[in-house]
């Protein structure tokens, strides 16, 4: 043995530092720590000031429970091209975001209040609704940072703060301005359940088999004339033309008043 580790000794083999495993198990963390405590992100604002800026508007997700596949995809590859721009020339600034209202966080803060929430008044319950968003904010903001993703998550846009909602309000008045909000009626689908409007996301469609059939509408007697005129039946035809529909509502037909029919 002694031999062999002489022998090996004057090898010129390269010698490095760099450890031969990843061990990201443990290494992740660390790195994340550093960057945290180097205040990374700071410092690239800082020397990609004065740059061309490119700005990702973020979409953000609802704060109601644990990320999932979808948010990491989501969010990873738009961490991908912020981090590319910023190492192209650009001045990226990434500002994370979280809708802290409707209807999963009102669903699921009516599902851990039960009973008791037919006791309280509807602020206390959107007091608990806030409780619940600023819980898994926090959350999802350090599983997010867990991820690698960059960006101002010390002050991220919550839909929740009244300067957000302020500025709801200043876009709004402003459209009023502009003449473009109008009041009409319209039908909306209603949750029975929830006790309010749906929209259209919101909805879930199942696929039914349903029947068909096809019928013919005669044309009236005194029209078979107009018809040939446009080439639509031969001069002079004995025949009663009919225009063929073909629906899937069928107990509709008793209603229906005119066939529309393209002219050519």
């Amino acid at each position: 043995m002694s031999e062999n580790k002489v022998y090996r000794d004057t090898l010129n083999l390269p010698n490095t530092t760099f450890e031969m495993k990843a061990n990201l198990v443990q290494r992740e963390p660390l790195m994340r720590k550093a960057w945290s405590k180097n205040e990374l992100y700071t410092k690239l604002r800082q020397a990609c000031a004065g740059k061309p800026l490119f700005v990702l508007h973020d979409g953000p997700p609802y704060a109601n429970g644990n990320i999932h596949m979808g948010h990491v995809i989501n969010k990873v590859l738009k961490d991908f091209v912020v981090k590319y721009k910023t190492m192209t020339g650009f001045d990226s600034p990434y500002v994370p975001g979280w809708d802290c209202h409707g209807l999963p966080i009102e669903v699921k803060v009516m599902e851990e209040l039960g009973d008791k929430a037919r006791q309280m008044t509807k602020t206390e319950i959107r007091k608990e609704c806030q409780k619940y968003a600023s819980k898994y904010i926090k959350l999802q903001s350090k599983q997010f940072q867990d991820l690698g993703i960059f960006g101002d998550f010390e002050n991220p846009y919550l839909t929740l703060k009244p300067q957000y909602e302020k500025g709801i309000l200043e876009v709004f008045a402003e459209l009023v301005g502009k003449g473009l909000v109008y009041k009409q009626l319209k039908p909306i689908h209603w949750s029975v359940g929830c006790e309010t409007a749906l929209a259209d996301a919101e909805l879930e469609y199942k696929d039914v088999d349903s029947s068909s059939i096809y019928v013919n509408f005669p044309v009236a007697a005194e029209s078979v004339a107009k018809l040939a005129e446009l080439g639509l039946v031969k001069q002079g035809c004995k025949c009663r033309p009919c225009f063929m529909i073909w629906t899937t509502t069928p107990w509709t037909l008793a209603a229906n008043l005119a066939v529309a029919v393209h002219p050519r």
